[in-house]
């Protein structure tokens, strides 16, 4: 029965697009994150859904959208830049054919990430692209966390609707995204105008968050409790009293740790002792060979190239015994076709340094952007700047959070990320051209008249 409500729901998007065009990019970002069609059972399995929906969103804004101030910015231009070089570089790789079956996915995230900001022409548009960003990842995080409350979790043992180690149903990368997720919830909650903003929109922007926040404890991703970690001193600076926020915090965790599961804390200690740990000694000599693979291949080798490494783990495990002695033990064991988990590394090793470079000037200059439209909007009174500001405060702690999951996670283009990537594009374009309209040519007016005629 779910199922079949899912498929009659993208039915109803689609004949909603005949009206509002618009209707089909947000069917989109909803087939790309929920991935209905993976799911059980579906009734959507036979139908290549996704490609459905990405065409429909691109023909929409082809045909009926108002193109007069197209423009690209610098960020998309760095996109197209990334997307060229991986494309070069997939018909280079050491591994072609798996190189070529994740370019299959990569092409269409960066692609989609370049068209999402020009179809986020009004205020209306960028919210409601947010919304449906957070709901359908909602959806899956809700789901993890239920479950979790259920006593389902595990390392690996977390079930959620579709049973695949892939995109945000892996339980590193759900987390490390949910946690990301928790400022853009309740920002929608406090300034979005779709919903209106009260006590029910409130709980359930608290509960995604709540749900956020047990997902690295389902997973018992350590990846997802470093960038709760970060995240909760990130909010701090936005924190209207922050003694009383430090408090909470405390508080909180205070109740949280007797209630968590043995096996979890377990595996957080082995964030400390990481030399004791195999999964992280692997990690650092998958990072120590692209390195080196780095300096014979400066441009890379394409992707999925870590199915090349050969690796020597060293592991210590210490452990005190009587009278005060020390015993040490030492272990080497040996590996082969290790992943990178880790983005940085990610990029290092498949598209080399000029890739790399493109890949972190993407993800600073936006961070930038973010904080320089915090500095302009910060001391404004109009209703309009102080959602702006909002905004951009949750999409810049958000992308911070995600930076610090990505060294551990190799989620260098995770499609999620590029979504909010296109968020933050368009909301600085916004800010631009309601601030300096005679620069941009683009009246707000002409703007809100373009987004009712085109949905």
């Amino acid at each position: 029965m779910f199922n079949l409500l899912l498929a009659l729901f993208a039915l109803y998007l689609i004949a909603m697009g005949l009206r509002r065009p618009f209707i089909w990019v947000l069917f989109y970002l909803w087939v790309d994150i929920l991935a209905p069609q993976k799911m059980p059972f579906a009734q959507l399995a036979a139908i290549p859904i996704s490609l459905v929906a990405f065409v429909l969103a691109v023909v929409g804004w082809a045909m009926f959208d108002d193109k007069q101030n197209v423009r690209f910015s610098f960020r998309q231009v760095l996109i197209l830049m990334l997307l060229i070089y991986c494309g070069i570089s997939t018909q280079t790789a050491d591994f072609p054919e798996a190189a070529a079956g994740k370019w299959d996915w990569v092409w269409k995230a960066l692609v989609f990430a370049i068209f999402l900001p020009l179809t986020l022409t009004t205020r209306l548009r960028l919210e409601a692209a947010a919304l449906v960003m957070v709901l359908s990842a909602g959806a899956i995080i809700i789901d993890g966390g239920l479950k979790t409350l259920g006593g389902g979790g595990g390392y690996g043992e977390l079930k959620l609707f579709i049973n695949d180690n892939t995109g945000l149903y892996e339980g590193s990368i759900l987390s490390c995204v949910a946690v990301s997720l928790i400022p853009l919830a309740l920002w929608l909650a406090r300034e979005g105008t779709i919903f209106p903003s009260d006590k029910r929109t409130h709980l359930f922007a608290l509960g995604i968050a709540f749900a956020a926040l047990l997902i690295p404890v389902g997973t018992e991703a350590r990846t997802g409790l470093m960038c709760a970690g970060l995240l909760a001193i990130l909010m701090l600076r936005s924190a209207k009293n922050r003694m009383l926020y430090i408090g909470l915090m405390a508080v909180a965790a205070v109740i949280a740790i007797p209630f968590l599961p043995h096996s979890f804390t377990a595996r957080m200690n082995t964030i400390e002792n990481n030399k004791a740990d195999e999964s992280a000694a692997t990690r650092l000599a998958v990072w120590a060979w692209t390195q080196g693979y780095a300096a014979d291949h400066p441009f890379g080798g394409g992707f999925e190239v870590y199915r090349a490494n050969k690796l020597v783990i060293n592991t210590q495990d210490t452990s005190a015994g009587g009278g005060g002695v020390t015993t040490v033990q030492s272990t080497q064991t040996k590996d082969q076709g290790r992943a990178f988990h880790s983005s940085y590394f990610e990029m290092l090793g498949e598209q080399g340094w000029p890739g790399l470079i493109l890949w972190l000037t993407l993800q600073i200059s936006g961070i930038l952007q973010l904080e320089g439209v915090q500095r302009r909007l910060k001391k404004s009174t109009d209703p309009a700047d102080r959602k702006d500001y909002g905004m951009a405060v949750a999409l810049q702690q958000g992308h911070i959070t995600y930076l610090l999951g990505a060294a551990f996670v190799g989620i260098a283009f995770q499609p999620f990320v590029y979504m909010l990537i296109g968020l933050q594009i368009a909301l600085v374009r916004q800010v631009n051209d309601r601030r300096h309209p005679a620069q941009t040519g683009t009246p707000g007016v002409r703007m809100q008249a373009a987004s009712l005629r085109a949905g």
